[in-house]
C-alpha cells in the first residue's frame, strides 16, 4: 500500500509538472522561475558582500573602542560634536532644535525638547566615549502646541541594540540566521515537543534573518495593511485631465486589467465601490473599497472596507510632464495571506499583485493612447 505521505508528494509532484510544462504557458511560468532564481543569486552575493563589510567595520568598531578606553585619549571638539549629533538622531524627535557645543571635553546642550525625551538625552550624553561633563540649558516641553521647533518631526529609533530594532544590520542578519538552521537542524533531529519548539523557533529566526522583516509583517500577526508594499510609475502620452477622467471612472478598470472582472459604484455613496476579482483557482473574490482623498488633477487614494478578504491601500498621483503628457505613479500596500511569505509565494506563480500592476498599468497607457482594448484585459470581449 502506498502510504499517505508518498502519495501527498506524488500528487504534488504531478501538479508541479503540470503547471510548469502546460503547453500555452508553461514557457512564461518556467521563465519567471529562472527570473527569480536569477534575482536570488544576485542578491545573494550583494547580500553576503554587504554582510562582510559590516562585520569587519563592526570589528575595528570594537578594537577602536578597546583603544580608546585602554589610552585615554583626548579627542577632539569637533569630534565630540559629531558624536553627540548622532546620539540626538536617534533618541530626540526634533535634533535639529538642539544645540550641541563641545569644549575641552565638555558638553553643551541647550534648546526646545519634549519632556520625556530629555532625560534618556542626557544619559546617553554622559556615556558617550570622550565626554567628562554636560552642561544642560534644555528647554523642556509637555507638549508641542504653540513651539515651531517642535512641530512635525517623527518617532525616534531609539538607543537600542539592533535585534531590537524594526531593520537588522547585515552581521546581525548573518549570526541570527546561523542561530536559526542551528536549531532547526537541531530541532530536526528530535520527534518531541522540544525539538517542535525549535522548529518553531529557527524558522522564525530564519525567516525574519533572511527578509529583514518584522515577524509581524512576515505572518500577518499585525492588522496594519503594509505587510508589503509595491510601485509602479509610467509616462502615458495624454493629458493629465484625460488620464485623472479616465482613472477616476472605476467602471474602466475591467477593460484594462486582467483580473478585475467588475466595479459597481454606489449611487447613494459615490466614494464608495464594490469591486469582484479573478482569485485563485478560478475563484471569485468580492470586497468594498473607498476614496479617502481626491484631488482633482492631482492625487486619488483609497483603502479596503474592513472584512475585505485582503486589506489594502493606495494612492496614484498624476504629474504633467514635457509635451502634454502624464506620469502616473501608483503606489500600493496590502497584507496577503500568510504575510510577506505569501507574497513570496505567489511571486514565484505570477500572480502577487507587483506583477500584475506592471502588466495593467501597460495595459491602461494601450488604451489611453490608442483607444484599443488589450486583449488580455478581462472585458476584452466587451
Amino acid at each position: 500500500m502506498m502510504s499517505r505521505g508518498s502519495l501527498i508528494a506524488g500528487v504534488g509532484i504531478g501538479a508541479g509538472i503540470t503547471y510548469f510544462l502546460d503547453p500555452d504557458r508553461g514557457g512564461s511560468r518556467r521563465a519567471r522561475v529562472r527570473d527569480a532564481v536569477t534575482h536570488t543569486e544576485a542578491l545573494a552575493r550583494r547580500t553576503i558582500g554587504a554582510t562582510r563589510r559590516d562585520a569587519r567595520h563592526r570589528a575595528l568598531g570594537v578594537v577602536a573602542s578597546l583603544r580608546a578606553a585602554m589610552s585615554h585619549e583626548e579627542v577632539d571638539d569637533q569630534v565630540l560634536t559629531d558624536r553627540v549629533r548622532t546620539k540626538l538622531g536617534r533618541l530626540v524627535s526634533h535634533p535639529h532644535a538642539i544645540t550641541v557645543i563641545a569644549s575641552d571635553a565638555v558638553v553643551w546642550v541647550r534648546g526646545p525638547i519634549l519632556e520625556r525625551e530629555a532625560e534618556p538625552l542626557l544619559r546617553a550624553i554622559r556615556r558617550v566615549r570622550g565626554v567628562k561633563a554636560v552642561i544642560d540649558h534644555l528647554e523642556r516641553y509637555a507638549q508641542t502646541a504653540y513651539v515651531p521647533a517642535l512641530q512635525g518631526g517623527r518617532e525616534p529609533a531609539g538607543d537600542r541594540i539592533d535585534i531590537w530594532q524594526a531593520r537588522w544590520a547585515p552581521a546581525t542578519r548573518a549570526i541570527a540566521g546561523g542561530v536559526g538552521a542551528t536549531f532547526i537542524t537541531g530541532g530536526a533531529l528530535r520527534r518531541d515537543a522540544r525539538g517542535a519548539a525549535a522548529l518553531l523557533i529557527g524558522s522564525a529566526l530564519l525567516a525574519r534573518a533572511a527578509t529583514n522583516l518584522p515577524l509581524s509583517r512576515l505572518t500577518k500577526i499585525a492588522t496594519r495593511r503594509h505587510a508589503v508594499e509595491v510601485q509602479k510609475t509610467i509616462t502615458i502620452n495624454a493629458s493629465v485631465g484625460e488620464v485623472y477622467a479616465f482613472w477616476s471612472l472605476y467602471e474602466n478598470f475591467p477593460r484594462y486589467m486582467s483580473r478585475v472582472l467588475e466595479v459597481m459604484s454606489d449611487p447613494d455613496l459615490p466614494y464608495r465601490s464594490h469591486w469582484k476579482v479573478a482569485g485563485p483557482a478560478g475563484a471569485t473574490v468580492e470586497f468594498d473599497a473607498e476614496v479617502t482623498s481626491a484631488l482633482p488633477n492631482q492625487m486619488i487614494a483609497w483603502r479596503t472596507l474592513p472584512g475585505s478578504p485582503v486589506a489594502h491601500a493606495g494612492m496614484v498621483s498624476f504629474d504633467p510632464v514635457a509635451g502634454g503628457g502624464t506620469r502616473l505613479h501608483v503606489r500600493l500596500s496590502y497584507t496577503p495571506p500568510a504575510g510577506w511569505l505569501g507574497h513570496e509565494i505567489a511571486t514565484v506563480f505570477g500572480v502577487d499583485p507587483k506583477s500584475s500592476l506592471d502588466a495593467d498599468m501597460v495595459r491602461m497607457k494601450t488604451l489611453i493612447e490608442t483607444g484599443r482594448v488589450p486583449h488580455d484585459a478581462a472585458q476584452s470581449s466587451r
